[in-house]
């Protein structure tokens, strides 16, 4: 096979992860005409049908869903090939692309990505802000941060990074003349503010005298932005259940008040994610020393934080 006879993979593969021609040619910031003559040359190469074309869709073809699985073990070897030449050169380089969710991502993981890239001149960054799970290798991305229980996965392999904890809270507006819950039950009379998930309330965890609680809170107000429910509880609309690296400053101020000193938080682990390779590239493995080092720092300082202001 030629060098030339890799033309197109390339175009191939950003098309099945984009889902059509019009989104690979933004993905590619190529014309939609471009894709559809690389894939057409492809195809006309290897004497076969990739895609079955519709006015609005393109699907895989049997034969092209066979192809496209060989394609990325190939780009796969190819990105293994260059990690190893990056490796030896000593230099962070590349584009890192990398899933974040969206408020943590804001507030506690693309500050230390950013002061990264601020000392890697030759490292670009593509930054995903989105609460979804994604699929690390269709989407073509090199790393990820997850909150939460992992699934088993053969093909991904993930890094602790630390852990953030949870917090009933309220403001004190809201709580004068309301006596501190003490019970799962009394927790549940206080009117209250909810995150949801794709229209479903999120339950509230947490460790009652040692015994694991859930509350499924009848809220007076539901928001799908975590940061829409803490600026609710602020302004005194009732109570919620926030991570405490988003409410520190405001425990801090004293613009919020735990309210169930009862119950201790719940614990959720934090992980750095990314497809299992032969060779991890330096520009990844930049990234995830850099948020070792780091993030547990940041973690430990809302915990500080948050034992001050009591």
């Amino acid at each position: 096979m030629a060098l030339s006879d890799l033309n197109g993979i390339d175009v191939f593969v950003a098309t099945v992860q984009a889902g059509n021609f019009a989104q690979a040619a933004d993905a590619l910031q190529v014309t939609r005409s471009a894709v559809a003559k690389s894939i057409a040359r492809l195809e006309a190469r290897l004497g076969t049908q990739l895609f079955q074309r519709t006015t609005r869709s393109q699907q895989l073809t049997e034969a092209g869903a066979l192809y496209y699985q060989h394609c990325l073990r190939a780009l796969e070897e190819i990105r293994a090939g260059e990690a190893a030449l990056e490796g030896g050169r000593k230099q962070v380089a590349g584009r890192l692309r990398v899933s974040l969710p969206v408020l943590f991502g804001h507030l506690c993981i693309a500050p230390i990505l950013l002061e990264l890239a601020r000392q890697h001149p030759a490292l670009a960054l593509d930054l995903q802000f989105n609460d979804r799970t994604v699929d690390l290798r269709e989407e073509g991305i090199d790393l990820a941060i997850r909150i939460g229980a992992l699934p088993d996965s053969s093909d991904l392999v993930a890094r602790p990074l630390g852990e953030h904890r949870m917090a009933i809270c309220a403001s004190p507006a809201f709580m004068a003349g309301r006596e501190l819950p003490h019970t799962v039950d009394a927790l549940r009379g206080l009117e209250a503010v909810a995150y949801s998930r794709r229209g479903q309330v999120m339950e509230w965890k947490m460790r009652v005298e040692g015994e694991p609680q859930v509350l499924k809170p009848d809220a007076r107000v539901q928001m799908d932005d975590l940061q829409g429910v803490a600026d609710a509880v602020v302004a005194g609309l009732g109570v919620a259940w926030l991570p405490y690296w988003l409410v520190r400053d405001a425990l801090q101020q004293g613009r919020l008040l735990e309210v169930f000193p009862a119950a201790s938080s719940a614990i959720y682990p934090i992980h750095a994610v990314w497809p299992r390779v032969p060779h991890l590239p330096l520009k990844t493995r930049v990234a995830v020393d850099a948020l070792l080092q780091q993030l547990p720092a940041r973690l430990l300082e809302v915990e500080a934080g948050r034992t001050g202001g009591r």
